[in-house]
């Protein structure tokens, strides 16, 4: 004997089927967007896939540098070629070295040459202080320190307003100059130093 006899009662299958077939139209009706939702959704996604490009492309108007003073002018390196930026407690002179290279310097077990940005750049000298810093300036290839007088941080220019060049930068420094923004910030092309074998000084003690 079934339930329905047990019961007394008589099951009728096609209004039970009748009402499944409801929840199951009710059921899709709740979870299929509408039309007007789904254009909505997918004009938010659109956004969203336009926003990240034009996130990049603005990223790539700003160059993020490490800006510092030297004979209380304003410079700057980008900070991509920054490895790091150490207090200058302590060097070794080398002999027989060009006379803007400080000497060298114990970081962490690596000996690293550094280099007196003020002597080859021919500024006006100020006389080492327990303020100085050491930049370490780092490529694929070579890795050495620059000193600075102060550190002021890191901070990011726009592109658009680095200048070539100004009238009162020649010589040595104009070689090394990336541009001049409109505080008169100059950014110096660390790559180029990097590369420059007037400082590969491990070479010329070999030598």
């Amino acid at each position: 004997m079934n339930t329905s006899q047990k019961s007394g009662k008589t099951i009728d299958w096609s209004t039970a089927k009748q009402r499944l077939e409801t929840a199951r139209i009710a059921i899709e009706h709740i979870w299929t967007p509408t039309a007007e939702a789904t254009k909505r959704v997918l004009e938010e996604r659109a956004l969203a896939l336009a926003i990240e490009p034009a996130r990049a492309e603005a990223d790539d108007e700003w160059i993020e540098v490490v800006e510092f003073t030297l004979a209380h002018e304003r410079y700057a390196v980008a900070s991509e070629h920054v490895r790091e930026v150490y207090p200058l407690e302590d060097f070794t002179p080398l002999p027989c070295t060009p006379h803007f290279v400080l000497g060298i310097i114990n970081l962490r077990g690596e000996i690293l040459s550094v280099i007196d940005i003020k002597k080859f750049f021919d500024l006006p000298e100020k006389g080492m202080t327990d303020l100085n810093k050491v930049i370490v300036l780092e490529s694929a290839d070579m890795a050495f320190g620059i000193v600075a007088d102060v550190i002021s941080g890191m901070r990011r220019i726009s592109r658009a307003d680095i200048q070539p060049s100004l009238p009162t930068l020649t010589g040595i420094r104009e070689d090394y100059l990336q541009g001049v923004t409109a505080e008169r910030v100059t950014l110096l092309d660390a790559e180029k130093l990097l590369n420059d074998e007037k400082l590969i000084v491990q070479d010329q003690v070999a030598g």
